[in-house]
């Protein structure tokens, strides 16, 4: 159906590989709106637990865009409003580690494990600090 209509607007051979390539964009569309989902998922139910696990009342907040956000100074004992800083660049980085260290720390592991945050500087490394890092919250939310 759509061929038919490109080729009127597009003549040959042209036209398939464009609804080829329309195609291909949307299934990596979908494929990638899956994992980004399946990651927002994992995060948010790791950090509900390590919330549950330090007595934090309001651990449903890992579960809400942005006011998740500002779960990560609380559960370091810092106070809720400098959940901002994740919004200012750099900052974000060096906040993120300094209270998932204190995080970390308070769940009995090596505050030294947020060190793996640092690396997401470097684009090469980028996919595998992704990936250590997810693991490390998962360990820290799920084990002991």
């Amino acid at each position: 159906m759509y061929e038919e209509i490109f080729r009127q607007i597009i003549p040959g051979a042209t036209a398939g590989l464009i609804v080829g390539l329309i195609i291909a964009a949307v299934v990596v569309f979908i494929i990638a709106l899956l994992f980004i989902i399946a990651i927002y998922i994992y995060t948010s139910w790791a950090m509900y637990v390590i919330a549950k696990k330090l007595k934090y009342k309001k651990a449903w907040l890992a579960w809400i865009p942005v006011a998740n956000l500002f779960l990560l100074p609380i559960l370091a004992k810092w106070k809720w409003g400098y959940g901002f800083l994740l919004l200012i660049p750099i900052a974000n980085l060096v906040f993120a580690i300094i209270w998932t260290w204190e995080i970390y720390k308070r769940r009995g592991y090596s505050g030294a494990l947020s060190i793996v945050k640092a690396f997401y500087v470097v684009p090469p490394l980028i996919p595998a600090v992704f990936i250590a890092d997810m693991i490390i919250l998962g360990i820290v939310a799920f084990e002991k």
